[in-house]
């Protein structure tokens, strides 16, 4: 950003931290979370339309649940993609990309004559283009905005994903009896691309200068150069495992929570309404979480929730009755909705900010993986031995890998030498305990 003539940098540096924490960043982010609900239709338009799908192609339940997958995969690696291009570009151009993907998505799997065009369609326009462009990049742009009280804005911004879902349900059924799944595809499409695209007007401000001197983290003078003690691609891919293994463990009850119920002799409806309380008190999860990483700081709040979530899970083993399940899947809902935006406030705190959309696109990339790879395995293990108590175990045992690796990095942080509770500035050794 240009430092005007008549303006210090030090002035200028001044003027632009006003806007962290301000008026300004509050109105940017409902802007935000309006992008992100658009944008994200296109993850939940595929549960509705599936049996439609799968009628209309003459395709096997595996065939139409087909584009569920390349989507998810695609929205993951669009992210790291759309990430880096916004920390060059600026997030304007990414809703810009997302915008077109979502129009043209939506049309061309409209048009799609067969299931493969519409699996295409749907991982490269609205995976690799429309989410990816709705959820990543502006997670990043709004760590940016907020320092005070960045773990509430990153989790109000991150729950447009659920809250897309939520949104558009019903209007997508609703579009379907009325007048076809083609024609409301076509419909959701334009409206959703108009949206983003006006919406994105109001969020042209670049985010605020940085002054260069060195940030705290809760009292902790944070070289980001050597996150955790460790070089930042390393730092980088031991939070990609671990947020595959966080979310092998989340994938259990979220994919296979109606088949487990029906399993156990209750009715698909009852399933149904224990995943509408487990995904909507996820939302609750995801506030309330950042709240408390505004409090106790990213890392300390992933390891609560993760801890929490390998409970709840836990639970799922001894308890099968029908009042205990609803309790059991409204506390995983209420423990697991804030582990994946604690990645990203782990990476905007501990990394170089300057590459921070593309290091969270990563790690994000690392939890789609785990939901796609844990719904495939829970169910392998089911056909293996007719039953979801291995599943189960596997869950936990996933969980308490990512549980590990994040009570090390942790621990990497409390391992360096302290001046009054505080990092002292040029006495670090990292990689070798210093010498007293």
């Amino acid at each position: 950003m240009t430092v005007p003539h008549n303006m210090t940098v030090t002035e200028h540096l001044t003027d632009e931290s006003a806007l962290i924490d301000s008026r300004f960043a509050a109105r940017r982010l409902i802007t935000i979370l309006g992008i992100s609900i658009l944008g994200n239709c296109g993850m939940w338009v595929l549960s509705v339309v599936l049996p439609v799908i799968q009628h209309e192609f003459g395709v096997t339940r595996a065939q139409a649940s087909l584009p569920y997958t390349v989507t998810l995969l695609a929205f993951g690696i669009g992210g790291i993609f759309l990430g880096r291009v916004a920390d060059r570009w600026g997030i304007n151009r990414v809703v810009h990309i997302g915008a077109l993907g979502v129009s043209s998505g939506f049309v061309l799997s409209a048009l799609s004559p067969n299931i493969w065009l519409f699996c295409l369609a749907h991982g490269l326009l609205i995976g690799f283009l429309g989410i990816a462009s709705s959820f990543v990049p502006l997670m990043a742009d709004t760590s940016r905005w907020w320092n005070k009280y960045r773990g509430i804005a990153v989790a109000i911004c991150a729950s447009g994903n659920y809250l897309a879902g939520t949104f558009w349900s019903p209007i997508i059924q609703y579009g379907i009896n009325l007048v076809g799944w083609r024609t409301t595809y076509i419909c959701i499409g334009i409206a959703c691309a108009i949206g983003m695209w006006l919406l994105s007007r109001l969020i042209r401000h670049p985010p605020p200068a940085l002054a260069p001197e060195a940030d705290t983290h809760f009292g902790q003078v944070i070289d980001r150069t050597r996150p955790f003690g460790l070089s930042p691609n390393v730092a980088q891919w031991a939070l990609f495992v671990a947020g595959i293994g966080c979310c092998v463990a989340m994938a259990m009850p979220q994919v296979h929570l109606v088949a487990y119920c029906m399993q156990l002799g209750l009715t698909p409806l009852q399933g149904a309404n224990m995943l509408s309380l487990m995904l909507g008190l996820g939302v609750v999860s995801r506030l309330l979480f950042g709240w408390v990483s505004d409090h106790i700081g990213g890392l300390k709040t992933l390891i609560v929730s993760s801890g929490l979530q390998g409970l709840a899970l836990a639970l799922f083993l001894p308890f099968d009755g029908v009042v205990a399940l609803y309790v059991i899947a409204g506390l995983f809902g209420l423990f697991q909705g804030g582990i994946v935006p604690a990645y990203a406030i782990v990476i905007r705190a501990y990394f170089p900010i300057e590459k921070v959309g593309g290091r969270i696109g990563t790690v994000i990339f690392g939890t789609l993986i785990g939901m796609a790879f844990g719904g495939w395995m829970s169910g392998k293990l089911f056909d293996l031995t007719g039953t979801y108590a291995a599943a189960f175990w596997n869950g936990i045992a996933w969980n308490l890998l990512n549980l590990t690796i994040c009570i090390w990095l942790y621990s990497r942080t409390k391992r360096s030498p302290t001046l009054g509770g505080q990092f002292k500035p040029g006495a670090i050794q990292f990689g070798r305990e210093q010498r007293r």
